[in-house]
């Protein structure tokens, strides 16, 4: 799910920053009449939705389910501003980037969904590295502790050798 998720926002990304129409009028008059050839909302909408495919690989839970459902939003409004982008276009033929670009928001959308769906049963990082909770430090003095006391001690935070007098 999740690089189908990454693939199809990526693709609305890619799809959004590329000319929909290639048009014989030159580019001077048509920024003068105020028409673009991309579409920068489905841009902006695809990094929405690529930034939460990333926060999902390293949250867990109810955050997790919450951040995809962030991401089927973002996908689905790409639809109808990717087709509200396509309005008011000049003459001239289509390129098949708009049509690449919806067809990466539905499946980012369906990802998406399937996630929130699923995430429960997705597997989690660990709680290595989350920030450290101030346990106490180990009572055995500095030379009965293991090396692997030792290092979990330095990883929460605490210097094994303060306490050390000489």
């Amino acid at each position: 799910m999740v690089i189908l998720g990454l693939v199809g926002s990526l693709v609305a990304t890619i799809g959004g920053t590329k000319h929909w129409v290639s048009s014989s009028k030159p580019q001077a008059m048509l920024d003068a009449q105020g028409v673009g050839l991309d579409a920068p909302g489905v841009t902006a909408l695809g990094l929405v939705a690529l930034a939460a495919w990333g926060v999902v690989l390293v949250t867990r839970g109810r955050m997790r389910r919450l951040v995809l459902v962030l991401a089927a939003v973002a996908a689905l409004a790409t639809v109808p501003v990717g087709l509200s982008s396509r309005q008011g276009l000049p003459d001239g033929s289509s390129t098949a980037w708009p049509w690449l670009a919806l067809a990466g928001a539905v499946v980012a959308l369906g990802a998406a969904v399937a996630g929130v769906l699923l995430a429960r049963d997705w597997p989690e990082m660990g709680r290595k590295y989350d920030a450290p909770t101030g346990a106490p430090t180990p009572s055995a003095p500095l030379e009965e502790q293991s090396n692997l006391d030792l290092w979990k001690s330095i990883g929460e935070g605490h210097d094994p050798t303060a306490d050390r007098t000489e």
